[in-house]
């Protein structure tokens, strides 16, 4: 059994286990992403129940109440059954919105869109699982994990976003693209009505109709095809490949040393023999999850704060409020890709120590700055052009990016294994707490335009 008193001399498998970690939190937010970054697509299905917001709204009291529940009970809950089931259930979830699409046939409609709401917050139980269990985790290894942890959960997005541009280019030249893919087979079956008595050469264009609805409905599961393999790749790899990482034994290993019980089960599974029960108890103290709360309650409410600002913009307001302007139907799919890679390069750049914030006072104040968006983001949907929109959107995706890695790196540092777990928990149940918030006021920006 490694020693949990000394560092080793090399920590063997660093990179291999950051990598690991990227991917896992890819998985972990793809699915989401998903549905964020085709949400054009459901607002043309479903235009008069407004998805962009329905679907946050849905999806964040789901994530929110069960980490509540796993956040309180952190110190008892099996770490890698909590994280593997999260992984599994986006695996199912992301089936489930194959299956619908293709049962549907793309079509809209009341019963359809509640199908996806109760997967939307399928999407939420399954996120509180994985991201709360990730960071709890990673809190008592060293920083560069969870940063690639967080980098992987914005790259998500980014890839998302990509595939979505992709998409939309390929349906360009398709009467109206991806957007109105789904009322093709409607069309189809109305050509079909109205052309039953007429000639067969007509035949060709009732063929050239469908060969189009067939594509359109392609390119409509492409995403969540594409999520069910990284949902089932994490699965994977949290499971075999990430409990064998020499790295990975080593802290978790310290963390079990200084009384931690939810990693058991991940050190049986990485071949290291753990302490004994009583071992365990003897050094079991440790602060309570209310003592690490007010020893951080400025870390919490900066997580609260950075998502609450965050989501009352994005992505809402980015795809319903932003007027019309030259790039048209890509103006929203522009913003929201601008948005993602802005939050994937803010996650990289603590990675440089001269530009990476230590300082609560100065992490608090780099939050708090954020209030100026709002304003700028008013005026410039009302007075600017696309270009300032697509600034500021980006520079939105880059400071959260940036501040969430500086919160969750800088908070734990100076606490036990048990401790850093717990803590890292409660933080992101602030920043679940952030996005259920920044959902609900993002409804503000409707006030005076019918609602």
């Amino acid at each position: 059994m490694v020693s949990p008193d000394r560092a080793p001399d090399r920590l063997e498998g660093k990179y291999a286990a950051m990598a690991v970690c990227w991917l896992l939190g890819n998985g972990c937010l793809f699915s989401w992403n998903s549905m964020l970054t085709v949400v054009d697509y459901y607002v043309f299905l479903f235009p008069q129940y407004h998805p962009s917001r329905i679907l946050t709204l849905v999806y964040q009291p789901f994530a929110l109440i069960t980490l509540a529940i796993l956040a309180y009970h952190e110190a008892k809950i099996d770490t890698r059954r909590r994280i593997i089931f999260g992984y599994i259930l986006f695996f199912a979830s992301s089936l489930l919105v194959l299956v619908l699409d293709l049962a549907t046939s793309g079509k809209g409609g009341l019963g359809t869109f509640i199908g996806i709401c109760v997967i939307s917050g399928a999407f939420g139980v399954a996120d509180a699982n994985v991201q709360g269990g990730m960071v709890g985790d990673l809190s008592f290894m060293t920083s560069e994990l969870i940063q690639s942890f967080l980098a992987g959960l914005a790259a998500s997005g980014a890839i998302t976003s990509a595939l979505r541009l992709i998409t939309k280019a390929a349906f360009e030249n398709s009467k109206d693209g991806l957007r109105k893919g789904a009322r093709k087979f409607e069309f189809f079956l109305l050509i079909c009505s109205l052309r039953k008595g007429e000639k067969k050469k007509d035949s060709f264009y009732l063929l050239s109709i469908w060969l189009i609805l067939m594509t359109s409905l392609f390119f409509a599961v492409l995403f969540f095809a594409i999520s069910s393999f990284f949902e089932f790749l994490c699965v994977i790899l949290y499971a075999f490949v990430f409990p064998k990482i020499p790295i990975v034994k080593y802290y978790r290993n310290k963390a079990a040393s200084e009384g931690s019980k939810t990693v058991a089960a991940d050190l049986a599974a990485g071949g290291i023999q753990t302490l004994s029960k009583e071992e365990v108890e003897k050094c079991s103290e440790r602060f309570s999850n209310k003592q690490l709360l007010l020893q951080n309650i400025d870390y919490a409410i900066d997580m609260f704060v950075i998502y609450t600002l965050t989501l009352s913009i994005f992505p809402g307001f980015l795809s319903e409020d932003t007027g019309s302007h030259s790039l048209g139907g890509w103006y929203a799919v522009v913003l929201i890709a601008m948005y993602n890679v802005g939050d994937l390069i803010g996650r990289y750049i603590p990675l440089l120590k001269f530009f990476k914030l230590e300082s609560r006072k100065y992490i608090t104040a780099a939050t708090l700055s954020r209030f100026l968006l709002v304003p700028a983001f008013y005026f410039t949907a009302k007075y600017g052009d696309q270009g300032w929109m697509i600034m500021l959107t980006s520079f939105l995706g880059l400071s959260n990016g940036y501040l969430t890695v500086c919160v969750l790196t800088a908070a734990p540092k100076g606490y036990k294994g048990p401790e850093q777990n717990a803590l890292g928990n409660l933080l992101v149940l602030f920043l679940l707490g952030g996005i259920f918030a920044g959902a609900t006021l993002d409804w503000l920006w409707l006030i005076g335009k019918g609602w």
